[in-house]
């Protein structure tokens, strides 16, 4: 397992223990918002995005959930601060993937 992987995994094992769901975050409500979310499934890439994304990267990431534009904008922007984003974005999607897919 990758080091990354096993954080996440451990990390989040300990993580429902501290979170309510009365505290569901900016990319949770988005998930629920998107074609009525599953809630276990949106809880859980909320806490991904809570060990991987900081606070404006998840209201930015939640942004982009509810405009799939905004997305590609974002995608094919030649800003360097665009790029940055998209790569975190991307590594909080692929361990959101792996670790709450299934």
């Amino acid at each position: 397992m990758q080091k990354p992987t096993l954080i996440v995994a451990l990390a989040a094992l300990a993580l429902p223990l501290l979170v309510t769901s009365a505290s569901a975050g900016p990319i949770e409500r988005a998930c629920r918002q998107a074609d009525g979310g599953n809630g276990a499934v949106c809880a859980c890439i909320q806490q991904v995005a809570d060990m991987t994304l900081r606070g404006a990267d998840q209201r930015r990431a939640a942004k982009l959930m509810k405009d799939p534009d905004l997305a590609h904008d974002v995608w094919v922007s030649k800003r360097e601060s665009d790029d940055e984003f998209w790569e975190r974005y991307k590594v909080f999607g692929d361990q959101a993937g792996a670790y709450c897919g299934g």
